[in-house]
């Protein structure tokens, strides 16, 4: 594609998959690869990048039937040399009758946290940043910031469902994010990353 010349030989393992929509009349969201760890190789244009891992992510799967008016969504890697990485992901988007979807769910040292109270403190679409702050039912509190200004932010044109037209999508797979954990009885956490969140809004 436009002169380049690129291929993969790729194996991924994971050990987290979670499922944050499951609306048949609107569709789903769904990452059975949550905390994925890629090895093997890519070639782009002769050049090999090979890697025991080469790099890790999230391998997921959305699917929906009707074009929403606007979406929020991130995924991030908490890459933790010596520990378990964490992973968090979080999605939110409108449906009918003026209500929002609200989900994020907090993989950490092998305990799912699932919170749905999201509440924003800050938002910015046009330069990709969030910030809200949420809790679960056993009081676990979360602050998370995402900042998908960076160089890896572009805009794309992605076609509604009922292909009427298109619409712009803004995308940043290397974004950072932090979010600051409180868990009852334990100390407080800071997990940290400057390139290992994908951020994506549109609406």
């Amino acid at each position: 594609m436009d002169d380049h010349e690129i291929a993969w030989n790729l194996r991924y393992s994971s050990s987290f998959a979670v499922t944050l929509s499951d609306k048949g009349w609107i569709g789903f969201s769904r990452t059975p690869h949550s905390d994925a760890v890629f090895t093997g190789e890519i070639t782009l244009d002769g050049r090999k990048f090979t890697g025991q891992p080469l790099a890790f992510g999230v391998q997921g799967h959305n699917c929906g039937y009707r074009h929403r008016g606007f979406w929020r969504w991130a995924h991030v890697y908490f890459l933790r040399p010596g520990r378990s990485a964490s992973t968090f992901e979080v999605l939110a988007y409108d449906m009918p009758l003026g209500l929002v979807f609200r989900k994020a769910v907090l993989c950490h040292e092998n305990q799912q946290y699932l919170f749905r109270n999201l509440q924003d403190t800050s938002f910015d679409r046009q330069n990709l940043r969030w910030s809200f702050r949420a809790s679960s039912r056993d009081d676990t509190r979360i602050e998370v910031s995402l900042d998908g200004s960076g160089p890896g932010m572009h805009r794309l044109p992605y076609l509604k469902t009922n292909c009427s037209s298109s619409f712009e999508v803004t995308n940043n797979s290397l974004a950072k994010a932090t979010i600051r954990l409180e868990t009852p009885g334990a100390p407080r956490e800071t997990l940290e990353t400057t390139d290992g969140a994908v951020v994506e809004m549109a609406g």
